[in-house]
């Protein structure tokens, strides 16, 4: 998997760039026999059907954890948290009568408006790691763990913070960051059509992005190469 998403936060704490790596979607299928549905708690999320709690083993072995969405039952698509029939997924789900039941999940890749919210938390969480720091000058969050990925961060002098989400094998991803900041100041910073804080639109600068996260991607690291002009 190795890199999964790079970000870019500004200093007043709004995104002002965004990248995902191509991947696949994570989806499978878990099979209830009879009501009710045990082992994971489903909650209505925007037009979405999401796991709150818990976790099932899916068919083919996978998990489905907390964050996945409910895409079909028994074969029918769900949009908008309904079946084609009109009939809502969560009362199909509640319904003793509509069992066995096959649901499929899908892990669904958080919207444009969700990024900018969860980032500016981050930047607020951010912010109170400093101030609650025992550490003179504290550099803040600088790597979050988590089960399966790891979150780093490193912000500039400005203010402006870089953000890497990464497997856990990823290697030298500070370096990585400090690359992506080299860019920054190249190709944004230098660039006499761009205005600080402003959603980042820059080809030459997205490119070479492109370039730098292609060979740390493929060499779970990263060893400085060529970017053009």
């Amino acid at each position: 998997m190795g890199i999964i998403s790079v970000y870019i936060i500004s200093k007043a704490g709004g995104m002002i760039f965004s990248h995902d790596m191509p991947s696949q979607s994570r989806e499978g299928e878990v099979e209830f026999q009879q009501y009710p549905v045990v082992g994971m708690l489903l909650e209505e999320v925007d037009r979405n059907l999401v796991v709150k709690f818990g976790e099932v083993r899916a068919l083919d072995g996978g998990l489905i954890q907390v964050g996945y969405s409910l895409i079909a039952i028994n074969g029918q698509n769900v949009v908008n948290k309904a079946l084609a029939d009109g009939r809502s997924a969560l009362s199909v789900i509640n319904d003793p009568t509509s069992f066995p039941l096959r649901l499929r999940f899908k892990r669904l890749k958080a919207s444009i408006n969700e990024r900018i919210m969860l980032l500016s938390m981050f930047h607020s969480i951010y912010a109170i790691s400093v101030r609650l720091s025992p550490e003179e000058h504290s550099k803040g969050i600088q790597c979050l763990e988590a089960q399966s990925f790891n979150f780093h961060c490193m912000q500039t002098r400005t203010g402006v913070k870089f953000i890497v989400i990464a497997d856990k094998q990823q290697q030298k991803v500070s370096e990585l960051l400090r690359k992506i900041y080299e860019l920054y100041t190249d190709y944004v910073l230098k660039n006499p059509f761009y205005s600080l804080d402003m959603p980042i639109k820059c080809e030459l600068f997205t490119s070479n992005l492109l370039k730098v996260l292609d060979v740390a991607d493929k060499d779970k690291g990263y060893t400085t190469g060529t970017t053009t002009a």
